[in-house]
């Protein structure tokens, strides 16, 4: 008896002892799996277009989005088409222009259209219902049954209450839009920091309000969702893995980048060309440039980045482009010091990359590589993050001594 208990026991520890060095296995290749991805991060003030190149990385190496995603930003799309509304209401208060609405109203007696609503109707019925009584409880109207983005959880109660308001009254908003007055006032939209992208969405709201509505990518990467929580996602670029992390960019959300430096292959650093003349959202009297640079210089001369890639995207040149012909820059007073010509697209391009540049330290060794970029051009965001990838790849190799 006694030697059968024996090799019982005997067999138990080979079973346990060949499961103890499959798990092992098993930890070192996940251990060799973890220490080969690329790890990158996003970083940059609120609404520079970070989450823009995020999606964008999500179209070029990631899964196809779920109908349920889309459905989700379907309702975001629509919300975004009502906050802009409401800041283009605000603009054309502010600026006086209700009586400019009532002549082109006279001029034009009854625009073509059903309801033969004039601009100065739709105006006061937007008012009414989006800045003087937004009261969403009047709102009973319900998706029709066939339309395709109907409700979506995931996209949050307000945004589709908003997306709501957007259907009930989408041909007073176009009608609006149809207005010189609208088209002037929105001139001064970096006043109420109008997301000028979200003109897009405007001039195609029919488009929205169909029923067979289904957001594309670039409604998608037009789209604009606050990054409130620390985003991981992981891609195959070329023949390497790359854990990929956004974060938040406003004030109130950056004592979450702290648990995000550890061990970061690249940074990229994304700062808005287009809003050298904008204020914060959360701190009005705080210019974005001026903030971007400051965030810029802490982050680049941070120890913890000392071995990483950093890279700088100067992104929304498009915006940027159209802004310049009517925004000067040396106009504001951070940037008082700009001698270029005004409107001119390649000077305030070189002012700004110079402006950046200057914030590393010139004892630092650190190579900064700037790329003047349009997040929401998919084609161009895939040479720029294709060259990325090879930066952070050879700046790896240059650490390990190779």
């Amino acid at each position: 008896m006694g030697c059968g208990a024996s090799t019982n026991n005997s067999e138990e520890d080979t079973i346990e002892r060949k499961r103890n060095q499959r798990i092992e296995a098993r930890a070192k290749a996940a251990q060799k799996k973890n220490e080969a991805k690329i790890k990158m991060l996003l970083l940059g003030a609120g609404e520079s277009g970070k989450s823009t190149i995020f999606k964008q990385m999500r179209i070029l190496y990631g899964a196809p989005r779920t109908e349920d995603e889309i459905r989700m930003f379907g309702v975001v799309v629509r919300s975004n088409v009502v906050v802009v509304v409401k800041k283009l209401l605000t603009l054309i208060n502010d600026m006086d222009l209700e009586d400019t609405l009532v002549q082109e109203s006279e001029e034009t007696s009854r625009i073509d259209g059903e309801s033969g609503m004039s601009y100065k109707e739709a105006y006061d019925e937007l008012k009414e219902a989006f800045i003087d009584n937004p009261d969403e409880s009047s709102i009973h109207t319900e998706e029709p049954s066939t339309d395709w983005v109907g409700y979506s959880n995931r996209a949050g109660s307000n945004a589709n209450k908003e997306a709501k308001k957007f259907l009930k009254y989408q041909f007073c908003l176009k009608t609006l839009w149809e207005s010189k007055a609208a088209k002037e006032a929105w001139k001064n939209g970096a006043k109420v920091n109008i997301n000028a992208s979200h003109m897009l969405f405007l001039n195609d709201s029919d488009r929205l309000a169909s029923p067979t509505y289904k957001p594309t990518n670039e409604d998608i990467l037009l789209a604009r969702v606050r990054t409130t929580q620390v985003i991981v996602e992981r891609y195959m670029m070329g023949d390497s893995m790359f854990e990929v992390t956004d974060v938040g960019g406003q004030r109130a959300e950056r004592r979450k980048w702290i648990g995000c430096f550890d061990n970061v292959d690249g940074l990229i650093f994304v700062a808005a060309l287009s809003e050298y003349d904008q204020t914060l959202a959360e701190a009005k009297r705080q210019n974005r440039m001026k903030e971007a640079l400051d965030l810029f210089k802490f982050n680049a001369n941070d120890n913890v980045f000392s071995r990483s890639g950093i890279l700088l995207f100067l992104n929304k040149s498009d915006l940027f482009e159209e802004k310049i012909l009517t925004s000067h820059i040396a106009d504001q007073k951070h940037f008082s010091d700009y001698v270029g010509p005004d409107r001119d697209y390649h000077a305030g391009i070189e002012y700004f990359k110079k402006k950046f540049s200057e914030c590393v330290g010139e004892n630092s060794g650190k190579d900064i590589y700037i790329h003047v970029t349009c997040a929401t051009d998919t084609n161009a965001m895939e040479a720029v993050l294709g060259a990325a990838r090879l930066m952070i790849i050879k700046q790896n190799l240059a650490n390990a001594g190779l």
